[in-house]
């Protein structure tokens, strides 16, 4: 807490209902010959893009589409993109999407103004030199990578989710517009608002957690936790699913520059080995994770519960931590998240992967950040803990 850090955010913000709309206007600002959006198939399909090319081509905007992605963000995606971004002679990137598309146009970017192949990128700052500039605009409300400086890449010749980490990976302009997820299905509502609930959680009792992240981080975790089962109920309901993602967005300011912990560390493997998306995997763990990690720090958990708005008077730190902890739960079953059984977690398989699981989970860093340390043989517990919920 006492040592001297950088905060971090994109230099332009833009937030509301109908951001979205300004972006040809903004792109304008930047003098640059052509654009190539990046997007999903799912929603270049849903029509969910066209509105965003509306106001790019009422600015006279120049652009291509980019929209083969279909799975978690894979170095294959990668290579097409900035093929596609090099042959139709762009400049700009702009990302409509969840983290997916985010990510993958970040990582375009990079490999746009950067040699070597994108492995060579893999770990902390690797990056030697910024990329294309980038505009994110997400379409749900969970991975906060608009304003992040990580992206992960799935390697899929070694099976490895690749986390690669660079303040020039930073999008330069973040557009937060909740009308873009007013059609984001329950389950998707679900699994990303949990997610942008851990992020939220994680940077708050990060052992490199700073005064300006904490800030983001209690706003993150009280937005999220009383807006996520409105959203989740009803999907039409804007004021939910602006306030929700607006927590989202604030959650990946908090862990953009506080980093996350065990819940992340131990996520990694889930995906990478039983192909469950990142969001659903942070879902299955948070509960399990923080009842193991209260003891490391009390207080800060103490606080978490607060801010989820639960009643913490005449308790002491470790007994409104412990409310926390089972509030977080009581969310995660209102809304109804899969357990690992219904992700496709296998009994036989999890019980044969888990020692490497929680080798590979160590390896990514991110336990390091938890406020109590968990040995391996602790983390295959959690593991194990988890998959009986």
């Amino acid at each position: 807490m006492g040592s001297a850090r950088p905060f971090r955010i994109p230099p332009t913000v833009i937030t509301g209902r109908g951001a979205s709309e300004q972006v040809g206007e903004e792109i304008k600002k930047l003098n640059v010959k052509k654009v190539l959006v990046v997007t999903d198939q799912i929603l270049s399909r849903l029509g969910l893009v066209d509105g965003v090319k509306q106001a790019l081509k009422q600015s006279d905007v120049q652009f291509a589409v980019f929209d083969a992605i279909s799975t978690e963000p894979t170095v294959e995606f990668i290579q097409e993109g900035l093929k596609a971004y090099r042959e139709n002679g762009c400049d700009l990137l702009l990302a409509v999407g969840g983290g997916s598309a985010m990510d993958t146009a970040k990582t375009i970017a990079i490999m746009a103004t950067n040699s070597g192949s994108l492995e060579d990128y893999q770990g902390m700052g690797k990056i030697p030199k910024k990329g294309s500039p980038v505009i994110a605009i997400p379409t749900t409300s969970g991975t906060g990578s608009e304003v992040t400086p990580f992206a992960i890449i799935t390697d899929t010749k070694r099976d490895v989710k690749m986390l690669i980490g660079s303040p020039f990976i930073i999008p330069d302009i973040a557009i937060v517009d909740p009308l873009l997820t007013l059609s984001v299905p329950p389950a998707v509502t679900a699994a990303t608002g949990i997610d942008a609930l851990t992020h939220a959680i994680e940077a708050y009792v990060s052992v490199k957690a700073q005064p300006m992240s904490d800030i983001f981080a209690l706003a993150a975790i009280e937005l999220i936790s009383g807006n996520l089962r409105q959203a989740w109920a009803d999907g039409k309901n804007v004021e939910a699913r602006e306030k929700t993602m607006l927590g989202a967005f604030q959650a990946g300011i908090a862990f953009g520059n506080s980093s996350v912990g065990l819940v992340h560390g131990m996520a990694r493997p889930i995906g990478a080995y039983f192909h469950v998306a990142h969001g659903a995997s942070n879902a299955v763990l948070l509960g399990e994770v923080m009842e193991f990690s209260l003891t490391g720090n009390p207080t800060r958990y103490a606080h978490v519960a607060r801010a989820m708005g639960e009643d913490i008077g005449g308790l002491t730190d470790l007994e409104a931590a412990q409310a926390g902890a089972k509030a977080v739960k009581k969310l995660i079953k209102d809304v109804k998240i899969p357990s690992m059984q219904e992700l496709g977690v296998g009994k036989e398989k999890l019980a044969q992967l888990a020692p490497k699981m929680a080798e590979d989970a160590i390896a990514s860093g991110s336990p390091a950040n938890n406020p109590k340390q968990a040995t391996r043989e602790e983390i295959v517990d959690i593991y194990h803990l988890a998959y009986e919920k």
